[in-house]
C-alpha cells in the first residue's frame, strides 16, 4: 500500500488543476482497492450539501449534479461525525439514501472517510463494493492517508478560483482568506506579481575543476559584481528609506565581504569543484546553521544567504536580473521574496509583499516595515503559480491574504483602507507627546531592535529608548568570534544614536539550536537545550570579553543596560552577576571609567515565572519576553503557520503567569517591563497597564497605536478591565471583551483595521 501511495501522489502532483487530481484519485484509489466505485463528494458551502465531483464506477454524468443535502445519505454521516464509516451491508443502515441518478444498483460494501483542512471538513471520500465487504485496518489507514493527501489541494483550489463555486456562499459572502505571518502592518489591494529567482542554487551539478586558476578568478570576479549589485541596489533605494534603514544592505554587503564565505569556496574550487559547485556547497552549510536556530530573528538570515548565494550564481553564470514590467499596485509574489527583489520594484508600482517563506523578522519584512508596505509572509498554501495576475488583498494585521476577493470582502476593505489613512494621519499628532495615563502614570515607551535599521526608526516613532538589542548578528556573520574591539565599536554605534536613551543590549543568545559554522553544537532537542545563558557560563572566554565590549561602549554615555536571556535559576543570576562585577572592576583597575550599568533578566520560561522575587531581589529591573513566554506556555510555534492560530497572548494561562510576575516584582520593588508582540497589541496594553506594567517595548510600527492606549486609559479602569477578565476562560472572549472596551473609548479603529 506504501509504494502505491506514494504512485498515486506522485501522480496527483503532477496534475494541472484540481479535476484532474480527482480523477487520478478516484480511477487510482479503485485499482489498489479492487472496489467497484470511487467517489469524492465536496461540501458546497452556497447549498448546504455535499455535491459529488469526481467518480470511477458510477454514471460520469452525474458528475456536478449529484447533491446530497446535509443530513442526508451515509456520506452526511460521514460529514457530520467527521469519524471513517465502515459497513458491510449499507443498504441495512438507516441514514442510507438511493441515488438513481448515478446509476448505482445496491452496493453493499460502504467505506467513507472525512477530508478534513484545518479543522473543517471540506468533503468525502467514498469506496463501494457491490458484495458485502468490510475493509479491513490497513485498507482504512490508506483510505484516510489518501483523504489527508487530499485535503490540501482542495483548499489550494478552493483558494485559487479552481473551483469557486464550492467556496462562496450565498449571494457575495467571499472566499475565505489564506492565513500566514503578518510581516509589516497595513492593509492593501493590487494585482499578483509572481516573480522568482533567475537561478537555482540546488539545480548546480557538482563537475571537476579543470583549470583552478581560473575558476577561483571568476568566483572572485562573481563577488565583485555581487557587490556593486547591492550598491545599486541601495541607490534605487534612494530617498524612499533613511540612511539609517540602508544598513540592511549593508549587512548584505557584509555577508559578501565575509572571510568565511569566501575562503571556503575557494578551499573547495582548490579540492577539485568547479566554482558554482563550491559556492553550492558553502551557502548550504551556513544555511544550514541558521534554518537550524530557533531564535526566528536569527533563523531568518538564512534567507538572506540564499539570496547572496544567488546573486553570486548569477554572476557566475552571466545572468542578469529578470525583465519584469511592475503596474500599479502591484503586489509582489514568490516562494521567498528576498530584500534585492523587493528592491528591485519601483516603488511607485509597489502596494504589498506576500511570499510563502519568511516571518516577522526577515530583512524583507524589516524592510516593508521601513517602507510602509503591507506584508504577509508565510504563505505555506498560498498557490503561487496560479495567482499571477490575480487581484488580491493583502491584510498585513492579520497575517491573511484574499485571492480575487468578491465585492463584499473588497468593498470592506477599501473601508478599512480610508480608516487606516484617517487613523494613521491622527497617530501622527501623538509622536512628540509623552505615554501618560489619564490618573498621570508615565508607561515608557521603547523600541526591539537587532540592526542599526532597528534603531533609529524608533526616534521617528516616538520611542523612549531601546528595550531589546538583540547582539547575536555580528557573531552570525563571521567565521570566528568577533573580538572585544569589534564588538566595542558595534555597541558603540548603538548607544552614540540613542544617547541619552537608554538601551537594553541582550547578552549573547547562541547555543541549542542557535549554532554558529565555527563553534558547533549538536543535541537532540535543541529547544530545551543549550542555549543563551548556559552557553555564555560555561564559556565564561565569550561572555567576559562581550562584557567588556558593552561596559567599555558604554564609557562617557551611560545609557547602556545589560539583559540576560533565558534565564532559569537563581544560580545562574548570580554566576552571570559575578562576571559583570569582575570585569567592572578589572576596567576601573585599569584606568577605564566604565559604570556598572543597570543588569535586568529576561522572564522568558515558567520557571523564572514561578522565582520572580528571588530574581527581582538580585538585580535592577526584569523584561517578560512574552513571545517566548507564550510559545512556552501554550506548547506553540508562532512562527509555525499550521498552528499560529493557536497562539494567543490573551490564553488565560499566559495572562494568570504575567500577573503573577508582575506582582512579584511589585512586591520585590523592582520595575517589571515586557518586550514582543503583546507589548504592541493594543488589547494586550490594557491588560498590562491594569497588571502594573512598568515600560512597554515593541516594534517600531505599532508604538503610535500603544501610546494612544495609554493617554486613554487610567490605570484604575486598566485594573477593573483585569479583574473581569481574569474571570474569563477562553482567549477568544477575552480579545473581543477588550476590544469592545476600545469601541466604547472611541478606539475601536485600532483594533477594526486589517479585521
Amino acid at each position: 500500500m506504501l509504494s502505491t501511495l506514494k504512485r498515486i501522489v506522485q501522480e496527483v502532483n503532477a496534475t494541472s488543476d484540481l479535476g484532474q487530481a480527482l480523477s487520478v484519485i478516484v480511477t487510482r484509489v479503485k485499482q489498489a482497492m479492487k472496489v467497484d466505485v470511487c467517489s469524492v463528494y465536496l461540501l458546497d458551502p452556497a447549498s448546504d450539501q455535499y455535491v459529488l465531483m469526481a467518480t470511477d464506477g458510477l454514471n460520469p454524468a452525474s458528475v456536478g449534479v449529484v447533491r446530497l443535502a446535509r443530513g442526508e445519505g451515509l456520506v452526511s454521516v460521514v460529514g457530520e461525525t467527521e469519524e471513517p464509516l465502515n459497513l458491510d451491508d449499507a443498504p441495512a443502515h438507516p441514514r442510507y439514501h438511493f441515488v438513481a441518478e448515478t446509476g448505482e444498483s445496491y452496493y453493499h460494501g460502504f467505506l467513507g472517510v472525512p477530508i478534513i483542512h484545518h479543522r473543517s471538513v471540506m468533503g468525502v471520500l467514498v469506496v463501494r463494493q457491490k458484495d458485502q465487504r468490510r475493509f479491513d485496518d490497513d485498507e482504512l489507514a490508506f483510505l484516510l492517508t489518501v483523504a489527508a493527501q487530499l485535503s490540501s489541494a482542495i483548499a489550494l483550489a478552493i483558494v485559487s478560483g479552481d473551483i469557486r463555486g464550492l467556496a462562496q456562499a450565498h449571494g457575495d459572502s467571499g472566499l475565505k482568506p489564506i492565513q500566514g505571518l503578518a510581516g509589516a502592518p497595513g492593509v492593501t489591494i493590487g494585482t499578483a506579481r509572481v516573480i522568482y529567482p533567475a537561478t537555482d542554487l540546488d539545480a548546480v551539478p557538482d563537475r571537476q575543476a579543470t583549470d583552478i586558476d581560473a575558476e577561483i578568478a571568476a568566483f572572485h570576479a562573481a563577488l565583485v559584481a555581487a557587490r556593486e549589485d547591492i550598491r545599486l541596489l541601495e541607490v534605487h533605494m534612494g530617498e524612499s528609506i533613511a540612511e539609517e534603514d540602508r544598513a540592511l544592505f549593508h549587512a548584505y554587503s557584509l555577508m559578501l565581504d565575509s572571510p568565511g564565505l569566501e575562503r571556503q569556496t575557494v578551499e573547495r574550487i582548490r579540492a577539485g569543484n568547479w566554482a558554482a559547485g563550491a559556492l553550492r556547497d558553502t551557502i548550504r552549510e551556513h544555511t544550514r546553521v541558521f534554518d537550524a536556530m530557533e531564535d526566528p530573528y536569527l533563523r531568518e538570515r538564512a534567507g538572506d544567504v540564499r539570496d547572496i548565494g544567488l546573486r553570486i550564481l548569477a554572476r557566475l553564470q552571466n545572468i542578469g536580473g529578470q525583465e519584469h514590467v511592475y503596474g500599479a499596485n502591484t503586489i509582489l509574489v514568490g516562494e521567498e521574496i528576498t530584500v534585492s527583489m523587493l528592491a528591485e520594484v519601483p516603488l511607485e508600482s509597489l502596494a504589498g509583499v506576500a511570499s510563502v517563506r519568511g516571518s516577522t523578522f526577515s530583512h524583507v519584512a524589516i524592510l516593508a516595515r521601513s517602507l510602509g508596505i503591507p506584508a504577509v509572509l508565510g504563505l505555506s498554501e498560498l498557490p503561487v503559480t496560479r495567482v499571477d495576475g490575480s487581484e488580491l488583498v493583502v491584510d498585513g494585521y492579520r497575517g491573511w491574504i484574499y485571492v480575487s476577493p468578491s465585492a463584499t470582502v473588497r468593498a470592506e476593505y477599501e473601508r478599512l483602507i480610508g480608516e487606516e489613512q484617517q487613523l494613521t494621519a491622527g497617530l501622527e499628532e501623538l509622536r512628540d507627546l509623552p505615554a501618560v495615563t489619564l490618573d498621570g502614570i508615565h508607561v515608557p515607551l521603547y523600541a526591539n531592535a537587532g540592526l542599526v535599521s532597528d534603531v533609529m526608526p524608533s526616534l521617528r516613532h516616538g520611542a523612549e529608548g531601546i528595550g531589546l538589542y538583540r547582539t547575536e548578528f555580528p557573531f552570525m556573520v563571521r567565521n570566528r568570534f568577533p573580538g572585544e574591539e569589534e564588538q566595542l565599536r558595534i555597541y558603540r554605534q548603538v548607544l552614540e544614536a540613542l544617547t541619552p536613551r537608554p538601551v537594553t543590549i541582550r547578552t549573547l543568545d547562541i547555543g541549542g539550536d542557535k549554532m554558529l559554522s565555527y563553534f558547533p553544537i549538536h543535541e537532540e532537542n535543541p529547544f530545551l537545550g543549550w542555549r543563551g545563558i548556559r552557553v555564555t557560563l560555561d564559556h565564561p572566554e565569550l561572555f567576559l570579553i562581550q562584557l567588556r565590549a558593552i561596559l567599555r561602549a558604554d564609557i562617557g554615555l551611560g545609557n547602556a543596560r545589560l539583559l540576560l536571556p533565558m534565564i532559569s535559576s537563581v544560580g545562574e543570576v548570580e554566576a552571570a552577576l559575578k562576571l559583570i562585577r569582575r570585569v567592572h572592576q578589572e576596567l576601573r583597575e585599569g584606568g577605564e571609567d566604565a559604570v556598572l550599568p543597570p543588569i535586568g533578566v529576561m522572564v522568558e520560561v515558567p520557571s523564572a515565572v514561578y522565582q520572580i522575587e528571588s530574581l527581582a531581589s538580585r538585580v535592577d529591573y526584569l523584561s517578560i519576553g512574552s513571545n517566548d513566554l507564550t510559545q512556552y506556555m501554550l506548547a506553540v510555534d508562532r512562527n509555525n503557520a499550521r498552528v499560529a492560530e493557536l497562539y494567543d497572548a490573551l490564553h488565560p494561562a499566559v495572562l494568570q503567569a504575567l500577573t503573577y510576575a508582575m506582582a512579584g516584582a511589585q512586591r520585590a520593588g523592582k520595575p517589571i517591563g515586557v518586550c514582543g508582540e503583546m507589548a504592541g497589541d493594543p488589547a494586550a496594553v490594557i491588560l498590562l497597564l491594569g497588571m502594573g506594567v512598568s515600560n512597554l517595548s515593541a516594534s517600531v510600527a505599532s508604538l503610535p497605536r500603544i501610546k494612544r492606549v495609554i493617554r486613554s486609559f487610567s490605570v484604575a479602569q486598566a485594573r477593573d478591565i483585569l479583574d473581569q477578565v481574569l474571570l474569563m476562560e477562553d482567549a477568544r472572549q477575552i480579545r473581543d471583551y477588550v476590544n469592545g472596551v476600545l469601541e466604547q473609548a472611541g478606539l475601536g479603529s485600532l483594533v477594526r483595521v486589517g479585521q
